[in-house]
């Protein structure tokens, strides 16, 4: 009867045999297999489970000593129990009861519901997306905030997210809502924590002295315990799921617009799924307990300092912004906000711009209405050739010919670009007709070479004019006269090379 120790169901099967139902039916009707109702038949009794003749059991003061003497080391109590005291047990059953007198274990609390309070709490975290931005997938971080009781939210997307994204982030959430709830609750990051993790964590003194300013403070919650901020956990599935699918996206700016108009407008006056609250209502309830944010909170910015180089820039992640030529001074403090930037000449703004748009790099930014000076060009700048190419490409078909061979990867000229500037300066320098005589001759020649087409026009120049102007021999006449005679450098060679070969000279 081993295999079966309920005794509700031995009755039961008992009471429907005295009663004539036949085994197989009675087999049938309870979900038991044949062979265990026979069995419970045969007994005629209901039995109770079998007890171990060969239990263990060991003294439970027995055990809290060799666990403290052992520091915990289960493996050398088993030693002990087995050599000193005559105990024959196994490792597994040892652990089995180290475990059930709660050794070496904290006990495990239960998970506690805390209740939705108006204005007491808001949840902050990020996540990872991968998010296709013209036709190309990126990997983004959101970052999104969540007021418990009203369930709005807010979400924006980010290439990277440090302290001051984070804090930039949460101003402009808030500064959207107006107001705050008094805690924030967070995961144990390091953006906000200085040490040590839950409860026992110290914030950051820069965060703390954040979160002051608005009026709310920081709570991380365990380890492990991740369900504490489960509204914002399950915003991020909301953003998988009902957000990314079905939408397209130019641009990041893009993205981060639709973002904010679906969390703040479209999902805020959707109906929850369970209490069918709409959060915009209840957040219109829940502002009169909500912190009210003071006009007086400067937003978050990070200082740096630039030099103004000689054309009236200074250089910021990657672009160049220009500044009043009132500012005499050599050094600028730029402060970066979250989406502008203030130029500073001490302690007076020069200037005001808005952030370069995503991936706007090498660009002059100048006020509306200024035109931008040009800036000195980098020794190391990559020249295009494609106007110059264009050009030469007008003059013919043999020009064309020959650019093409040029470009050629089995004879194509080094520096491919400079060539061809090389070229167009050569035809501006000799003129459309000579220029076209001399690539005519290099094409015929295989010469791809800007020095080499210069000599072969120098060529074609000098015979020309020898053409031109033949230079006759001088008369014999004149190579008589006593004054031709003493102007020669030396004497006329009269040797016969004919019989100079033949030995006989």
């Amino acid at each position: 009867m081993s295999f079966i120790t309920d005794q509700n169901l031995q009755a039961a099967v008992l009471t429907m045999y005295r009663q004539g139902v036949a085994r197989k039916a009675i087999a049938r009707q309870l979900h038991l297999d044949v062979k265990t109702v026979r069995a419970i038949v045969r007994a005629d009794c209901v039995r109770g489970p079998a007890g171990r003749s060969n239990r263990i059991s060991v003294d439970g003061v027995l055990l809290e000593r060799l666990y403290r003497d052992c520091n915990g080391y289960v493996e050398r109590m088993h030693e002990i129990l087995t050599e000193e005291h005559d105990v024959d047990i196994g490792y597994s059953t040892l652990t089995r009861l180290v475990r059930a007198h709660g050794l070496g274990a904290a006990p495990r609390k239960r998970a506690c519901h805390v209740p939705d309070v108006p204005g007491e709490e808001m949840q902050h975290d990020t996540s990872v997306h991968m998010v296709r931005i013209g036709g190309v997938k990126h990997k983004l971080i959101s970052s999104g905030i969540y007021l418990r009781y009203s369930k709005m939210r807010y979400v924006r997307f980010y290439r990277r997210f440090n302290r001051f994204v984070m804090k930039c982030f949460l101003d402009e959430a808030l500064r959207h809502w107006g107001h705050c709830a008094r805690t924030c609750i967070i995961d144990n990051t390091n953006l906000a924590i200085l040490i040590g993790s839950g409860q026992r964590a110290s914030m950051n003194p820069e965060m703390a002295a954040f979160a002051a300013n608005y009026g709310f403070t920081w709570k991380a919650h365990e380890i492990g315990h991740a369900n504490r901020k489960a509204g914002t956990e399950r915003n991020f599935y909301t953003v998988e799921t009902n957000f990314l699918p079905g939408r397209t996206f130019g641009t990041l700016e893009d993205l981060n617009a639709q973002a904010i108009e679906w969390a703040t407008e479209r999902f805020a006056q959707r109906p929850q799924a369970k209490t069918k609250l709409i959060p915009v209502a209840l957040f219109e309830t829940e502002k009169s307990v909500l912190l009210k944010l003071s006009g007086y909170i400067d937003a978050p910015y990070l200082p740096f300092t630039r030099r103004v180089d000689e054309y009236g820039y200074c250089s910021f992640d990657g672009n160049f912004y220009w500044v009043p030529e009132s500012v005499s001074s050599k050094n600028v403090t730029v402060l970066q906000y979250s989406h502008h930037l203030r130029i500073m000449d001490g302690t007076r703004e020069a200037a005001r711009y808005e952030i370069a748009a995503d991936g706007v790099k090498n660009q002059m930014i100048v006020p509306p209405g200024h035109e931008a000076a040009p800036r000195g060009v980098p020794k190391n700048r990559k020249l295009g050739c494609e106007q110059e190419e264009k050009r030469l490409r007008e003059m013919g078909d043999t020009v064309g010919i020959y650019l093409d061979m040029a470009k050629a990867h089995e004879n194509g000229a080094k520096q491919c670009p400079a060539f061809i500037r090389g070229l167009y300066a050569l035809s501006r320098q000799i003129g459309p007709s000579l220029f076209l005589m001399a690539v005519k001759r290099a094409l015929d020649y295989r010469v791809f070479d800007r020095a080499a087409l210069g000599r072969i026009a120098h060529q074609i120049i000098k015979t020309d004019v020898d053409a031109a102007f033949p230079i006759n021999d001088t008369p014999q006449e004149y190579r008589s006269r006593s004054a031709y005679l003493e102007g020669q450098f030396s004497r006329e060679n009269d040797i016969d090379y004919s019989q100079l070969a033949e030995g006989t000279v």
